[in-house]
């Protein structure tokens, strides 16, 4: 044990470390300053949270803290941290923000802000810099008060891969461009050489958003000012109908039930040729130890459909719940997790979509990205802008989202599974999401 320790040590070093938090979590003369304290952090398993696991052991040797980490599935972490949340409970002392949950879970002051702490000379480190996080990261992580409660880990643009584009080629396609060149190219490719066509995280209320609005159709009226839902209009219907296609006549076996990691993997594994994503998932793709579609791959932007392209766009952050008992630790913890040295570290080791500028300007990342000829951080950088500067994706941050968000899943398993055609499944989700933004006392 005392070596792994003095290896530890040794480790921590070599990092930079010992920079990573103030000198006072560190513990001075010897004692440590969280020597005690047990800190539950939780967010959604993905692949930063699964780097922050493996180097746990530092920040806790570093202040004392113990740290329980807990990263359930997307859709069980939002609904155990929503209703944790709305308790003002202390279960949690760190948790995601999840960007559709970033105006309930902000506004309803659920969260803890951290301007005075990042103020505070004796609680952040003066290197750890909150202007070099993306602008745009930090924009929907602040409250209409002006203060800012979370702190970007993520922010993913919507991109198109195709991981054996090789058989996209010896079928004479490019990659496909529009919602018309899509079908086209799946109805050549589809089960060639026993690989399916296409597959997506089955989060519909994420995925089939750039489609409702690439065929004319929103989610709500006007967001953010008129949240009246427009789930079954003609462009919302012919959108699902398409999407649904999608999954049903090309995805593989259980296509329905796959999350992002699941879609990933099957990209990886080159079982499916086609999927929407974010970054941080296909950069996994170019991973020369677990990919063994790293020579076939191809990526490109979300294909435009008669409306025009619309491709996604999300941050998650690093928040302090207002009910947590130990929010000067937690901040500590925040601070270690989102460093210059950690994300730097992240990096390194193939994170794909980091939210410090000085990451995405550095040549290990963008190296990194050009991942088979294809620049894939660029490719990121212009979803995210065309998102930002589109103004498109104002209905996903508005509190009544959650709510519809949950309809929409529901609507497009109905469609895919055949239970429901895309008009009945849309008229549903309509009269499902206006009784539930009336119970939740929005006005529509």
């Amino acid at each position: 044990m005392m070596m792994q320790r003095r290896d530890l040590l040794k480790a921590m070093a070599a990092f930079g470390v010992y920079a990573m938090v103030p000198a006072f979590a560190r513990g001075a003369n010897g004692a440590k300053k969280y020597e005690g304290v047990t800190l539950n952090v939780s967010t959604f398993s993905t692949a930063y949270p699964t780097l922050l696991r493996q180097w746990l052991p530092e920040f806790e040797a570093l202040t004392g803290a113990k740290v329980n980490f807990d990263t359930p599935s997307f859709p069980v972490y939002n609904q155990r941290a929503d209703l944790e949340l709305s308790t003002r409970g202390s279960a949690y002392d760190v948790v995601n923000v999840t960007f559709i949950y970033t105006s309930r879970w902000i506004n309803s002051g659920w969260l803890t802000p951290l301007d005075e702490f990042i103020a505070n000379p004796n609680l952040t480190s003066a290197e750890w810099d909150v202007h070099d996080f993306l602008q745009g990261g930090l924009v929907p992580e602040t409250g209409r008060d002006g203060k800012l409660y979370g702190i970007p880990w993520v922010v993913e643009g919507m991109l198109a891969g195709s991981s054996r584009f090789d058989l996209v080629t010896e079928a004479g396609f490019k990659f496909p461009d529009t919602t018309d060149d899509l079908l086209k190219v799946l109805q050549a490719v589809n089960k060639k050489q026993r690989v399916a066509g296409y597959v997506t995280d089955n989060h519909y209320g994420w995925t089939f958003i750039p489609y409702l609005q690439a065929f004319g159709g929103n989610v709500f009226r006007n967001p953010p000012d008129d949240l009246f839902p427009t789930l079954d209009t003609p462009e919302a219907v012919a959108a699902a109908d398409y999407f649904a296609r999608l999954i049903r006549e090309f995805g593989p076996n259980g296509g329905l039930t796959y999350t992002a990691d699941q879609s990933t993997q099957a990209l990886k594994l080159g079982r499916v040729n086609f999927s929407d994503s974010s970054q941080a998932y296909l950069a996994q793709l170019g991973d020369p130890a677990t990919s063994r579609t790293l020579k076939t791959v191809n990526f490109g932007q979300m294909v435009q459909g008669p409306a025009g392209r619309f491709p996604g766009m999300a941050v998650h952050a690093l928040g302090i719940p207002a009910g947590s008992k130990n929010k000067e630790a937690a901040w500590a913890f925040i601070q270690w997790a989102l460093s210059k040295q950690n994300t730097q570290r992240a990096v390194a080791a193939g994170y794909g979509s980091p939210t410090r500028r000085s990451d995405i300007d550095s040549q290990a990342f963008r190296s990194r990205q050009v991942i088979n000829g294809v620049d894939l951080a660029q490719l990121s950088l212009s979803a995210v802008d065309r998102a930002a500067q589109g103004g498109y994706m104002k209905y996903r941050t508005v509190d009544v989202f959650p709510q519809v968000d949950q309809q929409l899943n529901k609507a497009i398993a109905l469609i895919v599974s055949g239970q429901l055609s895309a008009k009945q499944a849309m008229q549903q989700a309509q009269t499902a999401s206006i009784a539930d933004l009336k119970r939740s006392g929005a006005k529509i």
